[in-house]
């Protein structure tokens, strides 16, 4: 293993931002992860997947692990279901792909997703009426202190919206290897009530959709409403849509009587994020190299040159604005480091 010093990041952050790691490495199986942290037990760590859902605002100071372990198996399969373990550093739509080439249902919905494959337990990745604790089984993950390697369960990890343990208590205590979905075989439960996805397959004129309908149809959205990372910078959703008590959004909507919502609780509801920041007026605006995104109020990109200081400026300035006219705050879904 050859550990690089100040290493560029910008081709490792789908921001296409330029900063630098003071060192750099990459990892390729869990045998080299054990022994760089064994090694290198006094250092600061950054652990880094794909890239895609981080904003660097400063070089990293520290030595970053690229966790690039590839491989996809199935483990274990019965006439209804199969069980499908990824390891960490495959990216996630190739494995959705390869589920959707084998007929494998549950994660179609949340196709075109950008990242990979063990970040997405951190961050309960979800689209279109589906998250990733819906398949999930367990994860293998590598405790950094003592390089012993713990198996977590789906209780295991208190997947919340956009939340799990990964990004609360053991925050920086683990790093994940491996993550097990079960999927369906036959019968699959076919989702299609959320968003536009119903839409868009009146469009095509399918009916009874397959699941690699269903996936067709979330890529065409995705790739109608989000620019590619590898032509404009950006890291999806910037935002969580935010889940507010009832009384929040009742006094909102004496004032804008159209604002959107979808109940959660008895007592709270969710509010899309893209329609507050869209109607505070900055859908498609641009600061310099930083923006909102012209067809999706929720993305921000980096029209080339943009710093990540510049971009978290203009996301503030959205968070600001929003808290302003609405009452309502809104978080940041992407890390800012």
């Amino acid at each position: 293993m050859n550990i690089i010093q100040n290493q560029s990041l910008k081709k490792y952050n789908t921001f296409g931002i330029e900063a630098s790691a003071k060192e750099f490495v990459a990892i390729q199986n869990e045998a080299d992860l054990a022994t760089i942290l064994k090694e290198n037990q006094q250092k600061k760590l950054f652990v880094l997947a794909g890239g895609s859902n981080m904003l660097l605002t400063k070089d990293i100071d520290a030595l970053v692990l690229h966790i690039n372990n590839k491989g996809i198996e199935v483990i274990d399969e019965n006439d209804d279901f199969v069980w499908v373990k990824g390891q960490a550093g495959e990216v996630w739509h190739e494995f959705v792909v390869w589920c959707m080439e084998r007929n494998f249902g549950g994660i179609e919905n949340l196709s075109l997703i950008p990242g990979n494959v063990g970040a997405t337990p951190v961050q309960n990745i979800g689209a279109y009426g589906v998250e990733i604790k819906d398949t999930f089984v367990s994860c293998e993950a590598m405790e950094i202190a003592t390089q012993k390697t713990v198996t977590f369960t789906k209780e295991d990890c208190n997947f919340g919206y956009r939340e799990s343990i990964f990004k609360g208590r053991l925050k920086n205590k683990y790093i994940i290897l491996t993550v097990t979905f079960k999927l369906t075989k036959k019968n699959h439960k076919i989702n299609t009530s959320y968003g536009a996805i119903d839409l868009e397959l009146e469009k095509t004129g399918i009916i009874n959709p397959t699941i690699q309908d269903v996936s067709n149809a979330v890529i065409a959205i995705r790739q109608s409403k989000l620019p590619d990372p590898k032509e404009l910078g950006n890291s999806g959703s910037f935002f969580k849509n935010p889940v507010v008590p009832i009384e929040i959004y009742e006094k909102a909507k004496l004032d804008y009587p159209t604002i959107p919502h979808y109940p959660v609780s008895e007592t709270t509801v969710k509010v899309p994020a893209g329609w507050l920041i869209e109607q505070a007026g900055f859908k498609g605006k641009r600061f310099g190299d930083a923006g909102i995104h012209a067809k999706q109020a929720l993305v921000l990109v980096n029209y080339g040159h943009a710093t990540g200081s510049e971009i978290w400026a203009v996301a503030q300035n959205i968070q600001q604005t929003v808290k302003e006219k609405f009452g309502i705050s809104i978080e940041a879904e992407v890390n800012v480091i």
